[in-house]
């Protein structure tokens, strides 16, 4: 009885279980398909995803592995060493001093420590450089960022623009398919002929197609977008379809000097540079300190053991023969003493720490290296860094030059998209009267469908190109801005 009530009690708990979690799947999946993602978030993605970016932050910890390095080179260096050894055949017994034929075993034990005193200033400059790198790797991140960002809002905004065009393909098919309707009206009233039907039944034909490379082109742009972010799910991948009006902006009343000054404040590609400029002043500055000479001091301490054995006394045992020690004064009879054969008395080694007490030493002192001659290794050297001091001066002076045709001509493309802009809506304007004139020409027989067709596609490409001029102004202004220090996702 009692397992079938326990079945009872788990079969519902299983069946909660699995229902629970069918729903959270079909809810992820739901979420996964509704979400519309910013430009924001798509910007904000891509920085934390993008491969060069995560490369840049690895090139930004080995930055900072550099300058512990540099640290380290201000701490003496300690090293411990220990050895036992074996020693088989003739050998010294450091007991009796005797060469015997033996086997004997050896510990010793050791601790050296060095530190640099003076090395040219080599390890201050190496710290100084480090620190240095550090702040050049957080400006190439900062850089590859805002290379990142930039691509993102290219790709966002051309998604936007390919929309805009099916918005207006699908627009013009429907005007197309509601003329039709009408045209084979004004063919069976005897208004119009046959063939006014035909063409436009092409153009309509003509239109599907364009729509249908409309689509393609969302889809091709969708994917060039979603490949930056790193998104798989290229079918459910959409971005908020957000009314982007044209901004209003004074920034292209700015001085071009103004928006350079702001550039270059702004700008990581002088600041990278003006680093590389510095990186290579103490390149040569540690070249030159190894010209000079290096004063290190050091300290050891060694001491050592033997496993062998060793002699606690003597054992003196008359050998039945006399020496004379003396004479006696006046009769000068011979005063002996008997001799002695002496046996050592050999006890085991002794205690192992006693003999590392008794045996230890100490030794310390400084050492003097100084180059006198190297095959001018050192130099060419510093010949070397100083040729790379100035390239790296030059560059410096080219990414400013750079920097200042970049702001010119992101000012002159500015103007340029806003003046195409205001031209294509003036145009788009005119275009429609004429076509609305067209239309009501056609529907009463005075204009046949092959004009007609001419002002409605003459009217499809003004308004491609408001479009088009709309989405190209509004990027252009983000690259001046972006220079003007704008975040881009703003």
């Amino acid at each position: 009885m009692k397992k079938k009530i326990n079945m009872t009690f788990k079969l519902p708990e299983m069946k909660k279980y699995v229902l629970v979690s069918a729903f959270l799947l079909i809810s992820a999946v739901l979420f996964a398909q509704d979400r519309k993602w910013t430009l924001k978030e798509c910007v904000n993605y891509a920085l934390e995803n993008n491969i060069s970016v995560k490369q840049n932050e690895l090139n930004l910890k080995l930055s900072e592995l550099s300058k512990k390095d540099a640290i380290g080179s201000f701490l003496p260096t300690l090293s411990a060493s220990s050895s036992h050894s074996w020693n088989i055949g003739l050998n010294q017994n450091i007991t009796t001093g005797l060469l015997e034929n033996q086997t004997t075993q050896f510990t010793s034990v050791g601790v050296n420590s060095n530190v640099v005193l003076y090395n040219g200033l080599v390890n201050v400059n190496q710290l100084h450089r480090a620190n240095l790198e550090i702040l050049a790797g957080q400006y190439q991140l900062a850089d590859m960022k805002d290379d990142v960002a930039l691509l993102v809002a290219n790709s966002f905004l051309q998604i936007l623009f390919n929309k805009e065009q099916l918005k207006v393909q699908k627009n013009q098919y429907e005007v197309t398919k509601e003329e039709l309707k009408r045209s084979n009206e004004l063919v069976e009233a005897g208004v119009i002929p046959q063939g006014d039907v035909l063409e436009l039944k092409a153009t309509l034909a003509s239109q599907e197609q364009q729509i249908v490379n409309a689509e393609n082109a969302i889809l091709l742009s969708k994917i060039n977008l979603a490949q930056t972010l790193l998104i798989d799910d290229y079918q459910n991948f959409d971005i908020a379809e957000d009314e982007y009006e044209v901004p209003l902006t004074t920034i292209m009343s700015e001085p071009a000097e103004v928006i350079i000054e702001k550039a270059k404040a702004n700008r990581y590609d002088i600041k990278i540079a003006e680093a590389n400029v510095k990186l290579a002043d103490y390149d040569v500055k540690l070249a030159k300190g190894g010209l000079q000479p290096t004063l290190s001091a050091f300290y050891g301490y060694n001491t050592r053991a033997s496993y062998s054995d060793r002699v606690l006394g003597f054992n003196n045992t008359p050998d039945g023969t006399n020496s004379p020690i003396g004479f006696v004064e006046g009769s000068g009879e011979a005063v002996v003493a008997p001799n002695f054969d002496s046996t050592p008395i050999i006890g085991g080694p002794d205690a192992l720490f006693n003999q590392f007490s008794l045996n230890d030493g100490h030794s310390f002192g400084l050492s003097l290296n100084v180059p006198i001659f190297n095959g001018f290794s050192a130099r060419n050297n510093v010949k070397r860094n100083s040729i790379n001091l100035e390239r790296s001066k030059n560059q410096l002076e080219q990414a400013k030059l750079d920097l200042e045709t970049e702001v010119y001509q992101a000012l002159n493309d500015s103007k340029s998209a806003l003046k195409a802009y205001e031209a294509a809506l003036k145009t788009v304007e005119a275009r429609e009267e004429a076509f609305n004139y067209s239309k009501e020409r056609y529907k009463i027989g005075l204009l046949n469908s092959f004009d007609f067709s001419q002002s409605q596609s003459r009217f499809e490409q003004a308004q491609s190109d408001v479009v088009r001029t709309k989405y190209d102004y509004i990027f252009k202004l983000k690259v001046l801005e972006f220079y003007f220090g704008i975040a881009l996702a703003n």
